[in-house]
């Protein structure tokens, strides 16, 4: 019999500016957070309940909640593959069992599941939507040498051309949020290159992107809603040149790194991404930054408060989670 403890809380975290995509904006962010405890060891894993796949925090605790009695009998990550699908609920139990293999075992997370030796990753900071002229300002502000410009408008190839003129030193991801005029993308992939546009991310809704199969190419364009787990890749490789990884839609980090080393074999390249969230949802997905070519890890950086022991970023790069936090 274990003697397993599970708790589940919901935590809201207020950000320091509006977080504007094509769907909306937002000015916290809502995660639940769980913790096990076990022979005096505890594992933490977070999520962030998606509106866009369904998820609300009620029905994302409903479905922790209806674990429990298995999770406090000991069972193990691959069980909870089978017992649970893909999704936020699954991510943070994921999670917070590969953190408490971890503390129990002695042995870290990166090492349990044979990633690289943690170092410190580059990671894309979040320029948020709104006018050219906004953007560009915040832009000379943003730290670091890649940035995320959210699109989703008339004026969207003005927002890259102002953002390039203001950070001239930077690499850019331009991120649709599958938001992007069908009429504008010809120009906006045309004219990317030139505008230190390294990538383009989910310029089409998921339902609606087949167009991809014919597109031009000058920049990689990379599937973001249109990708969940590591089923989907052997379809996703059609028509993106990458894909990014998002904990949360993976249902946890063992689904993640299925879904890493399946894209690799399948030659598309790999970005590890997030939700707007704090170190202990960031941790992971730092570590698995080793397999990955690119890294959009910002999420602390938008929340006016983190953990005790969080993540450190400087300049645009993260520092590996100290055991303290997660792993």
């Amino acid at each position: 019999m274990s003697n397993r403890h599970l708790e589940i809380t919901a935590v809201s975290s207020p950000l320091r500016a509006a977080f504007a995509i094509s769907r909306g904006a937002k000015t916290e962010a809502v995660t639940l957070r769980v913790r096990l405890q076990q022979d005096g060891a505890t594992g933490w894993g977070e999520c962030v309940p998606y509106a866009r796949y369904g998820e609300t925090v009620e029905s994302v605790t409903a479905a922790i909640e209806a674990m429990r009695g298995a999770i406090e009998e000991g069972l193990t990550r691959v069980e909870l593959q089978e017992r649970m699908p893909a999704g936020a609920a699954r991510c943070a139990l994921d999670c917070a069992l590969w953190d408490l293999e971890a503390k129990t075992s002695g042995t870290p997370v990166w090492q349990l599941a044979g990633l690289p030796e943690p170092k410190p990753v580059e990671t894309a900071v979040t320029v948020t939507l709104d006018t050219p002229e906004a953007m560009a300002e915040a832009a000379k502000t943003t730290q670091g040498r890649l940035l995320k410009l959210k699109l989703g408008g008339a004026e969207d190839l003005k927002r890259i051309e102002a953002v390039h003129l203001a950070r001239p030193d930077a690499r850019l991801i331009v991120d649709a949020n599958e938001g992007l005029l069908p009429a504008d993308f010809p120009a906006i992939s045309k004219a990317a290159a030139g505008l230190g546009v390294v990538l383009i991310e989910q310029p089409f809704p998921a339902s609606d992107d087949e167009a991809l199969v014919r597109r031009p190419a000058p920049v990689a364009i990379c599937a973001d809603e249109s990708a969940h787990t590591s089923s989907d890749i052997q379809d996703l490789a059609r028509r993106y040149d990458a894909v990014n990884v998002k904990l949360d839609k993976t249902g946890g980090l063992t689904e993640a790194l299925a879904m890493v080393h399946a894209a690799r074999a399948s030659g598309m390249g790999v970005m590890i991404g997030c939700m707007v969230a704090g170190s202990i949802s960031m941790a992971p997905a730092v570590l698995l930054a080793g397999l990955c070519d690119a890294a959009d890890l910002d999420g602390p950086l938008w929340l006016k408060e983190d953990v005790a022991n969080g993540l450190t970023y400087r300049d645009g790069w993260v520092e590996p989670p100290t055991g303290a936090l997660w792993g």
